[in-house]
Formats: C-alpha cells, structure tokens, sequence
C-alpha cells in the first residue's frame, strides 16, 4: 500500500521540525508551508491526499486555507492540527469541510493512525472534540451531521479499530496477532471490548458491522 501524500501548513518552524521527525518514514510529506497564501498555492499545486493544518495562523488562519482549496477541489484532506481544543475552534473548521481535528499533545504514532485514517476516507476526532461536533450539529434544526461521524467508531481506541479492521477482512485471531505484534488473549481481550462498546454479541455481528460502514 502506497503512503499517504502529506502537506504540513504550520506558522512555527520548530513544530513542522518536530512533526516531520514523527511521520516522515511513514508518509510521504510532499510540501509544506508557513503562511495562508503560499499554503494555498502549493497545495493546490501539488493535491496531497492529508494536509496537516494548523488553524491559528495569521491571514485568516487554518480556516481560509480550508475555504481557499476545497473551494478549487474536493480531492484534498484536510486534518486540523492545534494548541486549541476549544470548541468554537473544532467546529469552525469542520463546517469548513475538514475531515477532522486533534490537537498538538497528540503522540506520533497517533498522528501517524490518524493520518492513515483520514486518507482512508475516515473522520478523526478524539471522543472529547468528537462530542463538540455532535453537539454543534445535533443543535442546528435539521442539520445533519457531518458527513462520516461515527459516534459509535470515535468511542474505540486506535488500536482496538486496528483491530476491528482486520476482523472486517477476514483474519483469524492468530493473524491478528501476528500482525500486530499482539498477543491471541490480547486480540481476544480487544474484540471482547469492542463488543462490549458496540453492544454487539459475537464476531458473525462484528464483522457485519464492519462491513456495513465500509471499515476494510
């Protein structure tokens, strides 16, 4: 599988160090950018498939890059990087069109999933900034929510949607394992999670559910 195509837009050069240090071996950054305009005119430039944003910048800030690109092309995805995980923040961004939002205490390997998750057409939010969103959109009269919110998928963690995943396409608990470098009690204590979480009742359920939101 080929690595996503990532274009990191950051005012602070120390940050962008920092997380091309954590993703460059498993993505393949292709740009980046320090202010609006030139974020605007690269990406368009060269449409990766995940831009790392950060929403508070000067010119108008993460949010006129969003409005700015997806207004030119659909192709692109954006996912919010930030100090802020104030709500009015979350939300702006997403009504902006950005596939989601987490913020800059987040780990490397995380980024990295979230990332990965992205590209795959998921939305990424973590289940405190996820609620924001649901909030936001449940209170505009007859809005819908955003396109891919999954309140059910947001509540697992990454690596018990790992975990999911590999269900959905099929292996068994010993090549989950393997694959993950886990344990077989670890997978079984996973999928007893996420059945618990899901309120599902055994794998024949699990695996359906997962096909059904398109999860392999």
């Amino acid at each position: 599988m080929s690595q996503p195509r990532v274009f990191l837009v950051d005012d602070h050069e120390l940050i962008r160090s920092g997380i091309r240090a954590e993703i460059s071996k498993l993505v393949d950054i292709v740009g980046e950018a320090d202010e609006v305009h030139a974020a605007i005119e690269l990406i368009l430039e060269r449409l990766p498939d995940v831009v790392l944003l950060d929403v508070h910048m000067p010119d108008g800030g993460g949010l006129a890059v969003l409005q700015a690109v997806l207004a030119r092309t659909a192709t692109v995805r954006f996912l919010a990087l930030s100090v802020s995980d104030a709500a009015d923040d979350v939300i702006s961004v997403v009504r902006a069109g950005a596939r989601g939002y987490v913020t800059k205490n987040i780990l490397g390997p995380a980024l990295v999933d979230s990332i990965y998750r992205v590209h795959d057409g998921d939305v990424v939010f973590s289940p405190r900034l996820a609620g924001f969103v649901l909030d936001a959109f449940s209170s505009d009269a007859g809005a819908p929510a955003p396109r891919g919110v999954d309140p059910d998928l947001e509540q697992l963690t990454p690596r018990e949607r790992q975990v999911l995943r590999l269900i959905a396409r099929g292996y068994a608990y010993r090549d989950i394992a393997t694959e993950l470098d886990i344990s077989v009690k670890t997978v079984e204590s996973h999928v007893s999670s996420v059945l618990r979480k899901l309120q599902l009742s055994n794998r024949h359920q699990l695996t359906n559910w997962a096909a059904e939101r398109r999860l392999s």
